[in-house]
């Protein structure tokens, strides 16, 4: 039995258009011309019409199914008990369900990533790697460096950073350190003045909905790490890019100074314990700088942009790239949660009319048709990071395909260093779970009264009161999903040995 018909199903079982005959005028020699004119008129408006409904007939299969403009074709399942073809979105057939996900499951291969070359990461963004140098200072723990001030900069190092431009807290922030900057320069034998700039020591890198807020804010309370002054700078994935909004497309890129900027804070108390500390207490060198943009993990939608929409839809460098070539030691954070319920979760998220468990029912029949279709002649890679396809799905179904995420990331970090967490285990067993934080990231133990307040802290980013009156998503949704995601999420608990990353008991 096959999985698809590869030809145009759209015609199949449809009524053929009817031919109208044509009535020889001469056999109407006796009316008279005015009538004449009324039977051509008539024949003529007959004609039109069937010809305007045969042409609705005839691509009724894919106007009715479009829901953006896409390139792909949705594709139907076959029933083999009916020449019909038949759409997951109206006919919820447990068969056709299965021989959905038996046409993705047998097209899953997780081929290694082809990595690029260095030199190639290097030249796609020169300024990048001019201004963050190939070595950190010695003897503290954050990625940090010196950097001389000069021209412009000495006089107000923040007048044109576009964060500050576009948050109204972070401008806050800047017209602090503006005030306080020249208390914190190194000033060298010569005259010339240095301000100590820092990158991440390690990234919460995703996914969406799975409670990287939560973790943010209790790390928040360790006196060893300092986080950026806001907490997704998306600098990586999209700022640099100059992407703010998607729909928006390209506008003006966030220099690796701003980013670098968001880290200030941090290296006011890095700075002080490498200079101003004279008591022989050097815990602040021992301070960790971090951020959390959960769209570092997944999202290279940007190259799209760059590169035209290359049909293929895979990106040709990804974050970790570059991530990884300026700061090869970076320390890497994932929280993943059950892939059926981060999707509801996202869903709820989003502030829209009419949400319903229909309607997501609807969205997610939709979006599988349209995964499976970008399936058959692309790959699972391909699939999982096409900007195109992404668009034209309704819910971001590719976003719990983690296994092909962390297995692009693995081949440029080494796996000791991705903690990858699982969100049913942080809340289970939030102290145990903060304690191998902790231990990934070589920070010390915290005070009693210290570790109360962050294992007491009410959970971060839960769900609105309005979508919980929602209730559940429809049991037969959640079947439909965990079908799907189960290929994904065995690969997964094979590469982290861990097989509650199965998710079969969630």
């Amino acid at each position: 039995m096959p999985c698809l018909d590869d030809g145009d199903n759209s015609r199949r079982g449809l009524p053929s258009v009817l031919e109208v005959r044509q009535v020889p005028l001469w056999s109407f020699g006796p009316l008279r011309s005015v009538r004449k004119v009324k039977v051509i008129s008539f024949l003529l408006g007959l004609t039109l019409t069937f010809l305007i409904m045969a042409s609705y007939i005839l691509t009724w299969d894919k106007k009715g199914l479009m829901l953006t403009l896409s390139p792909f074709q949705l594709r139907t399942i076959v029933n083999p008990s009916s020449t019909l073809s038949h759409n997951l979105s109206s006919t919820k057939d447990y068969a056709n369900i299965k021989l959905l996900v038996k046409c993705i499951t047998s097209k899953l291969e997780f081929s290694p990533r082809k990595l690029p070359l260095l030199k190639d990461v290097v030249n796609t963004d020169s300024h990048l790697f001019s201004v963050i140098p190939r070595q950190f200072l010695p003897n503290i723990k954050s990625p940090c460096w010196y950097e001389e001030l000069s021209g412009k900069t000495k006089v107000d190092p923040y007048s044109k950073n576009l964060y500050a431009v576009r948050s109204k807290s972070f401008r806050t922030v800047c017209d602090y350190l503006r005030k306080n900057v020249q208390e914190h320069l190194y000033h060298s034998d010569d005259n010339k003045q240095y301000r100590l700039r820092c990158l991440p020591y390690f990234y919460i890198i995703g996914q969406p909905k799975c409670g990287t807020t939560d973790l943010f804010h209790r790390l928040l309370l360790h006196p060893e790490v300092k986080f950026t002054t806001m907490k997704e700078p998306h600098w990586w994935t999209r700022k640099r890019f100059g992407i703010i909004h998607l729909k928006d497309g390209l506008l003006e890129r966030f220099p690796v100074e701003d980013y670098l900027d968001l880290f200030e804070l941090a290296a006011y108390h890095i700075q002080e314990g490498i200079l101003g500390n004279t008591s022989g207490d050097h815990s602040q060198r021992h301070i960790i700088t971090g951020e959390a943009s959960a769209s570092t993990m997944w999202d290279n939608q940007a190259w799209s942009y760059l590169y035209n929409y290359r049909a293929d839809g895979e990106p040709p460098f990804l974050a970790q790239d570059f991530i990884h070539a300026v700061q090869p030691n970076a320390k890497i954070i994932v929280m993943l949660r059950d892939p059926v319920e981060r999707l509801y979760s996202d869903y709820l998220y989003f502030n829209m009319a009419n949400k319903s468990v229909e309607d997501f029912d609807l969205r997610v029949s939709e979006s599988l048709q349209l995964f499976e279709a970008c399936l058959a002649e692309n790959s699972v890679r391909s699939c999982v990071y096409n900007t195109s396809l992404s668009n034209a799905m309704t819910v971001r179904l590719n976003l719990g395909l983690y296994i092909v995420f962390l297995l692009d990331w693995l081949t440029v970090f080494q796996r000791d260093q991705i903690l990858v967490l699982q969100l049913e285990d942080y809340a289970a067993n939030l102290r145990l779970t903060i304690h191998k934080v902790f231990d990934f990231l070589n920070v010390g133990p915290l005070s009693e009264q210290t570790e109360a307040a962050l294992t007491n802290r009410p959970m971060s980013n839960t769900r609105r009161a309005a979508d919980r009156s929602l209730g559940p998503m429809l049991p037969s949704t959640r079947d439909l999903l965990r079908v799907f995601h189960q290929p994904f999420n065995n690969k997964l608990a094979t590469i982290l040995d861990n097989k509650a990353f199965h998710w079969t008991e969630t």
